[in-house]
């Protein structure tokens, strides 16, 4: 064995010693650098979630609209089924087709033309495809493509729309008869499809490439709905596209587009759905493409609302005052604690062993036995840490564990070398093997870290104020080319990732944009490390960085890995976020399961009801179920906020609460 080999399983073994220090317990928010609040002022606790319907998520379109659900698709009228015949009437049709099949002459104008174009030879044989149902291809090829046009156009009108004509890669013509009439019946489908304003579709008019459509759906997270929606319809995932995704553990409205479907079929789904509509269809030239957003509105219940009393104030008063400072001042803008996954060993800490290289860490933190995980994958993780045989884990591995199969099923296939262990190239190999979007995941979960720990910093040495090497983003009209990090315009391998043309920039402010006032603490930006950003110019922002990240063994100003998703362009964030819109109220109620807001899809079907003259519950027939006494009190939040904000952090700073990776918030005790 070589001494560099020694080496690294020396410092392999080392990192497994910290791995079963940390599958137990849940990481607290100073584990992800989520340590400051922006005011002092009391909070309050309360429950988040309790039920899905206490989190509405509506997205804010780029033109500014917030989606709500406005239909449920159409209805598609009954057509008139044809009336059924007997054998013998079957029969005679048949005799009756076939005699005039044998009738049947091409106009002689018509004929010349195409004996002209084939020779009377081929010209037979496309006169018997039509007569009995033949297929022929043609002696001759035609090479320029408006000829090959004029005579598919040509087949059609001598034959009534009958027959079917085909180029083929020689340029020759394959001809057949269509007993379906196609052509026929697509302008009758047409034609039926047309509302009673003459528009066909529906009412949606003329077809396009896309269909944009409002998908409403609960306790789905969006990746969730569009696997259900692709599936039913038997279509790839990546047809469908959207904006962003939206929370699970809440109902949610938000605009997707998908293409290659027919919109019938697409607006049949909602027979099968469950927990999910769609509507608000519209035809478009173009997708939805991620970011494409202005942030998301926000109703969110807060029950059992209870103040501190050694505070001294009310609820009504900490509610104002605590309202206000997050109006006027905002909040931090953390990435929550969702973003670093739902078991014992964050997203973030097996991100740090990826960019590290330590495959074998890292899959060794992904199939360990966690105190929080899925309770069905248990065995099969204890299975791994006893025999390490990836085929026996398998066995036992719960399908929906897509990270754990992907690198059992690869290292299934390897053989174990002498040392009774797998290779680094087989650690490699079942890493490379996860879905790109999730083993992508657990490397921007440590820039989230990082810039979590950089923005706690920057606050708690510099405050509020912006200060000179503070970065804002790049105005349009500004030189896009002054950021890059190491000064050079030069196009490499990474560029492609990059969408140079949408790429966000930004500059360093001087000590005279400083003065100037043009700025403020919502302007400045900092960060994610990566290989195309600028870091702050202070050497004491700077720093920040080198000391945060030495301490994982990397290096900021080295962000490139041989393995392409793993190296890391970067991206900007603003430090802080204020909500818009905001507005609370404080109800009443006794049940403890009572509903405090409707959903876009109740208040759809009950305005509905009204309006036809059906039975409908008055109570939800808009967003805010009336008030009746009660002993317990909630309060209703309404606000929005801009793109990749968490709506948990303007709750956590105005509750002054911890959250969890649930989304929902407890109580602030000495253990944390």
């Amino acid at each position: 064995m070589t001494a560099e080999k020694r080496s690294a399983e020396v410092a392999d073994d080392e990192v497994l010693k910290r791995v079963k220090l940390e599958v137990t317990g849940d990481i607290k928010e100073r584990d992800a650098g989520i340590t400051l609040y922006l005011s002092d002022l009391p909070g309050f606790t309360g429950q988040i979630k309790q039920r899905y319907t206490d989190f509405l998520v509506n997205e804010i379109t780029m033109e500014g609209e917030v989606v709500h659900l406005v239909d449920k698709g159409f209805k598609v009228p009954k057509r008139n089924a044809e009336p059924k015949m007997s054998d013998e009437e079957r029969k005679a049709q048949k005799q009756a087709e076939y005699a005039k099949r044998e009738a049947f002459e091409v106009e002689e104008e018509l004929k010349a033309s195409l004996i002209d174009i084939f020779g009377e030879e081929d010209f037979n044989k496309i006169v018997d495809v039509y007569k009995n149902a033949q297929k022929m291809e043609s002696q001759k090829s035609f090479d320029d493509k408006a000829t090959r046009t004029k005579i598919h156009q040509l087949i059609r009108q001598a034959f009534n729309n009958e027959l079917e004509s085909v180029t083929t890669a020689e340029n020759t013509f394959k001809i057949a008869r269509n007993n379906r009439n196609s052509r026929v019946n697509k302008q009758t489908l047409v034609e039926s499809t047309k509302d009673e304003n003459g528009v066909e579709n529906y009412g949606y008019g003329p077809a396009k490439e896309f269909i944009h459509f409002t998908l409403h759906k609960e306790n789905k997270d969006t990746m969730e709905a569009v696997n259900v929606l692709t599936k039913l319809m038997r279509v790839p995932n990546k047809l469908v596209r959207y904006a962003g995704t939206k929370d699970r553990r809440a109902v949610t409205c938000q605009r997707l587009s998908i293409s290659g479907v027919n919109l019938e079929r697409l607006n049949a789904l909602n027979r099968t759905l469950k927990g999910m509509i769609i509507g608000g269809y519209k035809y478009s030239d173009v997708s939805m493409n991620l970011g494409e957003l202005n942030g998301n509105e926000f109703h969110i219940v807060i029950r059992d609302a209870k103040v501190d009393p050694a505070c001294g104030k009310s609820l009504k008063e900490v509610l104002e005052a605590g309202s206000k400072s997050l109006v006027d001042n905002g909040f931090v803008n953390y990435y929550g604690l969702q973003r670093f996954g739902t078991f014992s060993i964050s997203t973030h800490t097996i991100g740090k062993e990826l960019l590290l290289g330590n495959w074998r860490a890292a899959i060794e933190m992904i199939l360990s036995d966690q105190e929080n995980i899925l309770p069905a994958s248990k065995e099969a993780r204890q299975l791994w840490a006893q025999n390490r045989d990836p085929y026996e884990a398998m066995k036992k591995m719960p399908k929906q564990c897509i990270a754990e199969n992907a690198i059992l099923h690869t290292l299934s296939n390897h053989r174990k070398e002498e040392s009774g262990d797998f290779g680094t190239g087989a650690y490699h190999d079942a890493i490379m093997k996860i879905p790109r979007n999730l083993r992508t995941m657990y490397v921007h979960a440590y820039q989230s870290y990082v810039w979590n720990k950089v923005a706690s910093k920057r606050i708690e040495l510099f405050g509020t104020d912006i200060r000179v090497g503070d970065l804002v983003i790049i105005e349009k009209d500004e030189d896009k080319q002054t950021d890059k990090a190491d000064g050079s315009t030069s196009d490499d391998d990474f560029d492609e990732d990059l969408r140079s043309a949408d790429f966000i920039r930004a500059k360093a402010l001087t000590e005279e944009e400083v003065k100037s006032g043009k700025y403020t603490i919502e302007d400045v930006v900092l960060p994610t490390p990566g290989f195309d950003i600028l870091y702050p110019s202070s050497d004491e922002l700077k720093q920040l960085y080198v000391d945060i990240m030495g301490a994982d063994g990397m290096d900021p100003f080295d962000m490139r890995r041989k393995v392409r998703d793993f190296s890391l362009a970067g991206s900007y964030r603003n430090i802080i976020q204020k909500p818009k819109n905001f507005e609370y109220k404080i109800i009443q109620y006794e049940d403890p399961v009572q509903q405090i807001v409707n959903t876009d899809l109740e208040i759809l079907n009950n305005q509905r009801a009204k309006e036809n003259h059906q039975k409908y519950m008055k109570a939800k027939l808009e967003r805010y179920v009336p008030d009746k006494p009660g002993s317990r009190t909630a309060v209703v939040l309404k606000f929005q906020l801009g793109t990749s904000a968490y709506a948990t952090m303007a709750l956590r700073e105005l509750m002054k609460l911890e959250t969890s990776r649930r989304g929902d918030m407890c109580a602030v005790t000495s253990s944390t």
